[in-house]
């Protein structure tokens, strides 16, 4: 098959785009030709050892892919760091990675500058995949925020790593601000946890039985706690040192919470989704002058079964594998064809009328879905299209060529009986789990 060394340009997004969102908001756009980065990919794959491997693409500072290198990526890549074992899960964070493999071990890679990468020597940063430090080996579920980290055992203990400023590790007001190494929450000893999602600076934790904990930075009540006032009116301090019971959801059995910069959300045993955070009252369904500090029900959607949520939007897939999304809808986040903000959930069309989606992963202003085992993105490209005349750029997280934004869901091309597991979208990169039919 020939090698196309230079990229083909066409003006517009899709056709519906065009209609949408007219002559001004066109792009540049580039044929969907095979490139020199994306056959080097499927070779790469079919010298892979491993039934299940994983692929990485975005931006490359401080290494958070993984790759070995600072290079950014347009296309996904082959992480080859992990020799012949498999790998669990990917959790993409601001800038930085965490790898979960089968043997319940946890590496790190990218941006060290407040520990969230959980390796003891101290260095700033690294491009190659490190083990962290000091964890069991027995770890089934990993998580990764802007500036910190978190893993969970086998029975339910719950270490975090990395930026503490706002309480956001949970491990006491005494705490330091940076936590360079793996340590239990012990406020939670006693209670075994079943999830947890970081944002920018909050945690957010559901238990074995389906209570919410919630911690760190509260602005905007993220937390889900309300507000508390002084004597005098002002707002006391609205950051949580320690995990707290979100006391609007007791009584409810929680099975799933995703957390984004400025809110949370979270899915009951019965498909309901909670949100919360202030900030993003008119972008997440809400009319002007509600507050939202406290859970508050989204009633317009079918069963939810998954939720995720990026910097101000959120995605959930019902039962029946369909994807649904709202909020702000800057570079076409949200997939819906265009870059109006969306008040309340609106399904996303395209591939997904035809086939169902099991997964989806939020970034700061992209999104990646799997569909019939395939891996699609859409949202922010990266650079505005810098790539055509530089030939560099620090975007990419979208893997498809370019760093121009997609309005709509694209699929990403692995090649051949190669099928998308799990997904996971950082600030501005992006990380799969893949493994052969």
């Amino acid at each position: 098959m020939a090698i196309a060394t230079r990229f083909v340009m066409r003006i517009s997004r899709s056709a519906s785009a065009n209609q949408k969102l007219g002559i001004g908001f066109c792009q540049r756009r580039f044929m969907r030709v095979l490139t020199c980065e994306e056959q080097e990919l499927i070779t790469d794959i079919e010298n892979v050892k491993n039934r299940r491997f994983v692929a990485l693409w975005g931006n490359g500072d401080y290494g958070r892919l993984g790759l070995g290198s600072l290079e950014s990526k347009w296309r996904p890549a082959l992480c080859s760091a992990f020799g012949d074992g498999n790998l669990r899960e990917i959790a993409c964070g601001g800038a930085h990675t965490l790898f979960l493999t089968d043997t319940g071990d946890v590496y790190a890679a990218g941006l060290n500058d407040y520990g969230q990468l959980g390796v003891s020597d101290g260095r700033s940063y690294t491009i190659d995949p490190l083990e962290v430090s000091g964890l069991p080996k027995d770890i089934v579920k990993i998580s990764a925020g802007y500036y910190h980290s978190s893993a969970i055992t086998e029975s339910g203990e719950l270490y975090m790593w990395g930026k503490n400023s706002s309480g956001q590790l949970g491990l006491g007001r005494k705490a330091a601000k940076v936590i360079p190494v793996p340590s239990k929450v012990d406020f939670l000893s006693e209670v075994p946890v079943k999830m947890a999602a970081l944002g920018s600076d909050h945690s957010i934790a559901v238990t074995e039985k389906g209570e919410v904990l919630s911690w760190g930075g509260g602005e905007y009540g993220r937390l889900g706690h309300g507000h508390k006032s002084s004597l005098l009116g002002f707002l006391s301090s609205t950051s949580e040192y320690t995990p707290r019971l979100i006391k609007g959801l007791e009584g409810v059995k929680i099975k799933s919470v995703a957390a984004g910069m400025l809110h949370s959300a979270c899915i009951d045993e019965n498909g309901s989704v909670f949100v919360f955070g202030e900030k993003a009252v008119q972008k997440l369904g809400f009319r002007e002058g509600n507050t939202i500090s406290t859970p508050s029900r989204i009633g317009e959607l079918p069963f939810a079964e998954e939720v995720a949520c990026g910097a101000n939007h959120i995605c959930v897939i019902t039962r029946g594998g369909e994807l649904y999304t709202w909020g702000s809808n800057e570079n076409g986040c949200l997939g819906t064809g265009d870059t109006h903000s969306v008040y309340e959930p609106e399904r996303v069309q395209g591939p997904f009328v035809r086939h169902s989606v099991c997964k989806v992963s939020c970034g700061w202003k992209h999104t990646a879905a799997i569909s019939d085992g395939n891996v699609y993105t859409w949202g922010w490209g990266g650079a505005m299209g810098t790539f055509l005349e530089d030939e560099h750029s620090s975007g990419g997280q979208l893997g498809l060529g370019d760093d121009v934004d997609y309005v709509e869901p694209t699929i990403v091309d692995f090649g051949e009986s190669v099928k998308a597991l799990q997904i996971s979208c950082g600030f501005n990169h992006t990380g799969a789990v893949l493994e052969f039919n």
